[in-house]
């Protein structure tokens, strides 16, 4: 294991702590092989019956993928060619859909930031995953803000959400709590924040077949969800046929609620919610691999075109937050910008993922 990636096995349960406090955990290269490689012995290992994935900090499970590295490794070469980059998000993605059809429960206790790259390493498939919120979760696939688009799965777990609100959650990348975490299907069980030291402990002293059992026993109302408000609102405008016409409806509704999706859409990529859009729209009737494949060749065309670099020297680096989006414009964004990012970067069968 790497220093930031702890691991143990106890009454059959495999626990794995991640301990990158400062970074709120934030994956790294070695973040991903050290995680991909305790799962697959776990999986092979009759005496683990269940794997618990969580943090040594309540602030955060995972904020993501390393994004100070991405914009390193990819300033480093000519259009973003990192041998570095291209290792992380194919063994990323290789690791998000390990996670997906793990064969043994797989829990992941959501406390705190769970976002983009830290969402691709909680949402296993419907047979193994159990996922824990608490009030201090703070869930999102934000990354269009950041110039880029929802990976790590995105494309499928969202584009499966009921009515638009997958399509609200990655236009926007906006932030959602418990609740409506619970009510997006993207949580499971909502267990009280002053609750999951004691459920920590229970699981350490507990028997791997009976995981679900035990955080079952802990579980409690999350609340009024929000999004289930204003589930009428999102449908009504973020189902329309195009971003600019989601943006177009938004400005004609006054509530709130419309207008601060619509502020928060405006300060996103333009092209990147245009490709976001499109992908949402493809992965809804993919599978798992196809959407993590179609995915993997978006990185390469994103990092070829620039976008995510831009964003992250203005959010991260610079700290300006006057990302100079290219182009600046939603109609400048031509159908010719999108498709570009859809044009398979490999044949088939040179595909850095084609074995999944």
């Amino acid at each position: 294991m790497t220093e930031y990636v702890q691991t143990r096995v106890s009454n059959g349960i495999g626990f794995i702590t991640l301990d990158r406090p400062k970074a709120l955990n934030s994956l790294s290269l070695d973040m991903v092989r050290a995680l991909t490689d305790v799962l697959l012995q776990w999986q092979a290992d009759p005496g683990v019956q269940a794997v618990v994935l969580g943090s040594s900090s309540e602030k955060a499970l995972c904020a993501g993928g390393d994004i100070r590295f991405f914009f390193e490794a990819g300033k480093a070469t000519p259009m973003g060619g990192s041998a570095l980059l291209e290792d992380f998000f194919t063994e990323e993605y290789a690791l998000n859909h390990l996670i997906h059809y793990y064969e043994k429960p797989y829990v992941a206790l959501m406390d705190g930031v769970v976002m983009g790259g830290g969402m691709g390493i909680a949402q296993a498939g419907p047979q193994a995953r159990v996922r824990v919120v608490t009030e201090r979760t703070k869930m999102a696939m934000p990354e269009v803000n950041i110039g880029l688009f929802p990976d790590v799965g995105g494309s499928y777990f969202l584009s499966r959400a009921a009515g638009a609100l997958g399509n609200y959650l990655g236009l926007t990348g906006l932030t959602v709590g418990a609740a409506d975490s619970i009510y997006l299907d993207l949580a499971d069980v909502f267990v009280p924040g002053e609750r999951m030291a004691e459920l920590k402990a229970a699981l350490a002293a507990a028997d791997g077949s009976r995981v679900r059992e035990v955080i079952a026993s802990f579980g409690a109302a999350a609340g009024a969800s929000q999004l289930e408000a204003e589930r009428a609102t999102i449908d009504r405008h973020f189902s329309l046929a195009s971003v600019q016409a989601i943006m177009d409806s938004l400005e004609q509704d006054a509530s709130p609620f419309a207008q601060k999706a619509l502020g928060a859409m405006r300060q996103r990529s333009p092209l990147m919610m245009r490709v976001t859009f499109e992908l949402l729209k493809r992965g809804a009737s993919l599978d798992v691999a196809d959407c993590l494949r179609m995915e993997r060749n978006l990185v390469r065309r994103n990092f070829e075109h620039g976008e995510v670099l831009e964003g992250v020297r203005a959010l991260v680096i610079d700290k300006d937050n006057q990302p100079v989006w290219n182009p600046p414009s939603l109609d400048s964004v031509t159908d010719e910008m999108v498709d570009r990012f859809f044009e398979p970067a490999w044949p088939t069968w040179a595909h850095p993922l084609r074995h999944l």
